[in-house]
């Protein structure tokens, strides 16, 4: 089994299961949206008051709510991936992803589109309101989960309206975040050793 098999196996798939399950206990905890609306009525769980809430946001869109309620969204941000995951296929056949680093970060951003594509194909079907609905309705109302709401210092003198607290995420979210730090880690640690390369190489 190579590195990345393993970290696929002990790394993606752990973290692949607990965003569904997590995701699924949301959305049997807490009511669903209204036609319309994105939030749950029900009111958010105070895990630490202040800081972090868990409530239940149905995002169509990607970040910050982008595209949410709109009739391309759901269309676009089901293309997006699969194209996403085609184009990483073809830069690893390159050997652009040598690093270590960078291969934990593939894994990861692997995990986080999976888990975010999963929501956009099953989420549509599973909502009442939609239940009558043809399949490309139904498939239309796709949405990704979203719960992890946190309070960060001082955002809300850089967006007021925030109240401070940032856009609610969720697990597969924080898999690509960190897969795109892991990322500029690993370009950085190419770039050094290209140029360590060069100044051996001699004159």
């Amino acid at each position: 089994m190579t590195f990345f098999q393993k970290l696929l196996l002990f790394l993606c798939l752990p973290l692949y299961i607990l965003d569904q399950i997590t995701k699924a206990w949301t959305v049997k905890n807490f009511s669903e949206p209204y036609p319309g609306y994105f939030g749950s009525s029900d009111p958010a769980w105070e895990i630490i008051p202040g800081f972090f809430h868990w409530i239940r946001v149905h995002n169509q869109g990607v970040a910050f709510g982008l595209g949410n309620g709109t009739s391309w969204a759901p269309v676009v941000f089901l293309i997006v991936p699969i194209i996403a995951m085609v184009m990483i296929r073809i830069f690893w056949k390159k050997g652009v992803f040598e690093q270590p680093t960078s291969k934990v970060a593939i894994a990861l951003l692997l995990c986080g589109i999976i888990g975010n594509l999963t929501d956009r194909l099953v989420q549509g079907f599973l909502l009442e309101y939609g239940k009558d609905g043809s399949f490309w309705e139904r498939l239309s109302n796709g949405y990704v989960v979203d719960f992890i709401a946190i309070k960060l210092p001082l955002y809300d003198k850089i967006v007021p309206a925030s109240g401070g607290w940032w856009p609610t995420f969720n697990v597969a979210d924080s898999c690509i975040c960190i897969a795109a730090v892991l990322l500029f880690i690993g370009g950085m640690i190419d770039e050094k050793m290209k140029a360590k390369e060069k100044k051996s190489v001699p004159a």
